[in-house]
């Protein structure tokens, strides 16, 4: 093969790499849309922290918070104290805390 050839087979792989991480990037950005939502939605939220695997979240109503929902989506536990919930993460919370930025 000449290289020619093997530039078009890199460029088309490179292509195909792009288009995979922005397709887990757009995936990411719906799931942490739910979480919004599961959290009783943007005018809920008073303020945010994240520590390493956990996303603390302080709520103006916590009644609104649907942690089931939470849990479904793939939060390893759930801790409630008054207003604030403790959210148990894996290595996502940094990824998340770029795209909660995003939306307030």
């Amino acid at each position: 093969m000449d290289y020619l050839t093997y530039l078009i087979m890199i460029i088309f792989l490179f292509v195909i790499a792009l288009a995979i991480v922005h397709t887990r990037k757009k995936d990411f950005k719906i799931k942490v849309n739910k979480l919004v939502d599961s959290l009783g939605g943007q005018n809920n939220i008073v303020d945010y922290e994240f520590n390493k695997s956990r996303f603390i979240v302080t709520l103006k109503d916590v009644n609104l918070a649907n942690k089931s929902a939470i849990q479904k989506m793939g939060a390893k536990g759930i801790v409630e104290i008054e207003n604030q919930l403790k959210i148990i993460l894996d290595n996502n919370a940094i990824q998340l805390k770029k795209y909660i930025k995003e939306l307030k």
